[in-house]
C-alpha cells in the first residue's frame, strides 16, 4: 500500500456525486446542540477587515501579499436618489481575505473530491462540481477554539499533531464532537504570509480531525511553510476528506473573549454571499456566545 493510499479519505462515503463533504456531518441535531451554546448573545467576528484599493488602471489581481484583495470602482449613476454605486473586483483566495474554500479549489492527482476529474469539475466557464453552491444555505454549527498560541506564537518549525490537539482540549476543558467546527489559533495573524517559515497542521492532525468528525476548519494558519508533502489541510483535508476550509481568519479577539468567559465553545455561523460556481468566496464567520 502506498503512502497516499494510507491517507484518510471520505471518497465514496456520501456517494460519488456528493458536493458537501464533511458538511454532511452537520445534522439538524448538531445545529440544535450548537444553538444551546448561545447564552449571552455576545458576537465576535473572525474576519480580517479589508480596506478596498481604488481601481486606477483597470481591474487586476493583487500582485503582492500586502495589496488589498478588493479593488473598488466608484460609479455615478446619474440618479439623484442613488447617486453612487460600487463595482468590486475580489481576489477570493488572497492571503488578506478571510475566505471559504470550496472542495474544487485544490485537486489531487487530477481529481477533486470525491474522485471526480478536475478538468470536468473546474472549467473556464466556472465550477461544475464541488463549488460554493454547497454553502448556499450557510454553515451553522458548534465551534470550538483550540488556542495553540495561548503562550505565544507557535514556533515556525512546529507541525501540530493529534497529540497537540488532545493536549489543547484538555487544557481548555473542551471536547470536539462529530459535526463541530475546529477553530485553531497559532498566534500568527500579524506576521503570516510574508515569505517567512510558518508552522501548520500535520497529516497526523488531519487524521485526528477525521476520527473526531470535524466538519469545518478555520485557522489563522493551516499548512506549514515551507510546505511539507503533502499539504495537510489543502492537500489532504480539503480534497480527500471534503472538508471546507476557512482561510486567513483572525482569532485573536475570539481567544480573548474565550479566556474572559472561561469557555471555548460557541455557535459558529458562516454565511457567505450566495454566489454559486466559485472555488472560494469571502466570508465573515461569527462566533456567538
Amino acid at each position: 500500500m502506498s503512502e497516499r493510499d494510507e491517507l484518510p479519505s471520505n471518497w465514496g462515503r456520501w456517494g460519488a456525486d456528493d458536493e458537501r463533504g464533511t458538511l454532511n456531518l452537520i445534522t439538524d441535531e448538531v445545529r440544535e446542540r450548537a444553538g444551546r451554546e448561545v447564552r449571552t448573545g455576545r458576537s465576535v467576528s473572525l474576519a480580517v477587515p479589508i480596506r478596498p484599493a481604488p481601481v486606477l488602471s483597470g481591474p487586476f489581481p493583487p500582485r503582492t501579499a500586502e495589496e488589498s484583495p478588493v479593488q473598488q470602482l466608484m460609479l455615478y449613476t446619474g440618479s439623484p436618489a442613488f447617486a453612487h454605486a460600487d463595482v468590486m473586483t475580489v481576489t477570493n483566495h488572497h492571503t488578506l481575505s478571510t475566505h471559504l474554500d470550496a472542495l474544487a479549489h485544490i485537486p489531487q492527482d487530477g481529481q477533486v473530491y470525491p474522485g471526480r476529474p478536475a478538468n470536468e469539475s473546474v472549467t473556464t466557464g466556472g465550477v461544475a462540481h464541488g463549488s460554493t453552491a454547497a454553502f448556499a444555505e450557510g454553515i451553522v454549527t458548534r465551534g470550538v477554539l483550540l488556542d495553540l498560541g495561548a503562550d505565544g506564537p507557535v514556533p515556525a518549525d512546529r507541525a501540530i499533531t493529534g497529540q497537540d490537539l488532545d493536549a489543547a482540549e484538555k487544557r481548555f476543558e473542551v471536547h470536539l464532537e462529530p459535526g463541530d467546527a475546529l477553530v485553531a489559533r497559532f498566534g500568527w495573524v500579524r506576521t503570516r504570509y510574508r515569505g517567512n517559515p510558518m508552522p501548520g497542521m500535520s497529516v497526523d492532525a488531519v487524521r485526528w480531525m477525521h476520527d473526531r468528525g470535524v466538519s469545518l476548519y478555520a485557522g489563522d494558519l493551516s499548512d506549514a511553510y515551507p510546505p511539507s508533502q503533502p499539504f495537510a489541510m489543502h492537500g489532504v483535508a480539503l480534497p480527500r476528506l471534503g472538508m471546507p476550509l476557512i482561510d486567513a481568519v483572525d482569532a485573536d479577539e475570539l481567544a480573548a473573549v474565550c479566556a474572559e468567559l472561561g469557555r471555548y465553545s460557541f455557535l459558529l455561523v458562516a454565511a457567505p454571499p450566495r454566489i454559486l460556481g466559485l472555488t472560494g468566496v469571502p466570508v465573515n464567520p461569527l462566533a456567538i456566545f
